[in-house]
């Protein structure tokens, strides 16, 4: 077992994977998970970041509590790779405010384009905006996602980020 479990790490099946539950009163929020795909062979390592919108409120009154759904089927998916978490990195250790001075990053494929928008804010509270916008090229409906990270929170990430690389 513990072979096959080496044989798996060494090929990059091992991925970690931080998840971060937002939910809302107003079914606003929004769930990111950050998957790491360790580079192996001739593969770069990356981290997969996928985020769903909050679907329902949830109610946790009553003797049966709900609690609140996030849209996984359409889920948001990008790939990180090194320069963009360590642009990341700049932003989360204060380099700078945001990404490409608010422009954010770019990634483009034949289907869509997605533009990556991460940036400090201090104002109404303290913490970190991350934004995901997805263009299609086709008539797909376009499609976005947001969390506010506290600085807590950024701090993980912060440490998750460095120790992944």
């Amino acid at each position: 077992m513990n072979e096959k479990r080496n044989s798996e790490r060494a090929k990059g099946a091992y991925r970690p994977k931080l998840t971060f539950f937002h939910a809302n009163g107003k079914g606003t929020g929004c769930a990111v998970t950050m998957e790491v795909h360790p580079a192996h062979d001739l593969v770069d390592g990356s981290i997969f970041v996928s985020a769903a919108n909050q679907m329902t409120v949830g109610d946790r009154n009553g003797p049966n509590p709900t609690y609140p759904r996030f849209d996984w089927e359409n889920k948001i998916t990008i790939r990180l790779c090194f320069p963009d978490l360590c642009r990341i990195l700049q932003v989360l250790r204060g380099e700078f405010e945001s990404l490409e001075d608010g422009k954010g990053l770019i990634h483009r494929r034949s289907d869509c384009m997605t533009r990556i928008v991460f940036r400090h804010l201090v104002e109404p509270v303290q913490g970190y905006s991350f934004e995901i916008y997805r263009s299609y090229c086709d008539k797909r409906e376009d499609r976005q996602a947001r969390i506010f990270f506290s600085m807590a929170e950024a701090m993980g990430l912060v440490e998750s980020i460095a120790g992944s690389m």
